[in-house]
């Protein structure tokens, strides 16, 4: 007994000198220099820089996760999963004429369709016009007569452009702030908004989570407003793009030849496409019985 007691605090110096470890590596990690600061009414907005990458992140101080990223040696090369796997829409509609992008962050996709499709409307909804000047002056992202940024919450310009008989070919929707969604913008009668506003060849594109309490829920709202949509994910990612039409999606099979016709002009973004269609999955992974989102029902901020 005596041996064991003796050893107690040899093991617990052990343990706090371990614990006091990984804490300062966790701290070194999560304190990146910070070369600008903004606040807003929605959030506070750091913009680092380190290691040749430049990253916007929201309210840091409460531990948040990189919004965009920018590599400063490759500015077009896009640093993330997600924005790569969100051009996966390209394969449903290779020639979008009309673009609408529901959350701007750095403004990565946008800039990237406009370089693609120069000829394209493009209209970005960004609620936050703190968010609009960091990306102008940090991240390279610029205005111009085809892309139009409107400082407004999303569903209500959707709502409007509905009610105004606007059609987009591809929309996006990537209000995302690292660990959450705005609950208005799942539920079904929104999704029924942006399927008024899709033109009859048109796609959606839907940055979301790979996993979460929410994503059955999110999971069965799709479906009963698109029906077949397919199920995007991939291995690093924690994130999976959901890809919806109006009545279903086409086989697979069909994409092989739009995959090989986009990829030499998405090679500048580091964009992988011909390996996309594989990876594009139809198959329920979730519970097809959970309850569909409304907007009398949309717990979404409890379920994140």
């Amino acid at each position: 007994m005596m041996k064991n007691t003796k050893a107690l605090p040899v093991l617990l110096s052990a343990v706090f000198a371990a614990s006091l470890l990984l804490t300062l590596s966790v701290t070194a990690q999560t304190q990146l220099p910070i070369i600008h600061e903004e606040r807003s009414v929605y959030r506070n907005i750091a913009v680092t820089e380190y290691d040749g990458r430049r990253c916007m992140l929201f309210n840091q101080n409460r531990g948040d996760k990189n919004q965009t990223c920018m590599d400063l040696r490759d500015p077009k090369k896009l640093v993330f999963h997600y924005t790569r796997m969100s051009l996966a829409g390209l394969l449903l509609n290779s020639e979008p004429k009309s673009v609408l992008v529901a959350g701007l962050g750095g403004g990565s996709i946008p800039m990237v369709m406009t370089e693609l499709f120069p000829q394209a409307q493009i209209d970005v909804l960004e609620i936050d016009s703190a968010v609009v000047k960091v990306a102008k002056e940090f991240f390279n992202f610029k205005e111009s007569d085809n892309l139009k940024v409107h400082v407004v919450d999303a569903r209500v310009f959707i709502k409007r452009a509905g009610l105004l008989g606007k059609k987009y070919d591809f929309i996006m929707l990537d209000a995302f702030t690292g660990e959450y969604i705005p609950e208005h913008l799942l539920t079904q009668e929104f999704l029924e908004e942006v399927k008024q506003i899709l033109s009859p060849e048109g796609v959606v594109v839907a940055n979301t989570f790979s996993s979460s309490n929410l994503y059955d829920h999110e999971s069965v709202t799709y479906q009963a407003v698109f029906g077949e949509f397919y199920n995007f994910k991939m291995p690093g990612s924690g994130n999976r793009v959901i890809i919806a039409q109006h009545d279903g999606v086409p086989e697979r099979s069909t994409l092989r030849a739009p995959a090989q016709q986009l990829h030499p002009r998405l090679r500048a973004y580091d964009v992988t496409i011909l390996e996309y269609p594989a990876r594009l999955d139809t198959r329920p992974d979730w519970d097809t019985s959970r309850r569909v989102l409304t907007d009398q029902y949309s717990p979404g901020n409890l379920l994140n």
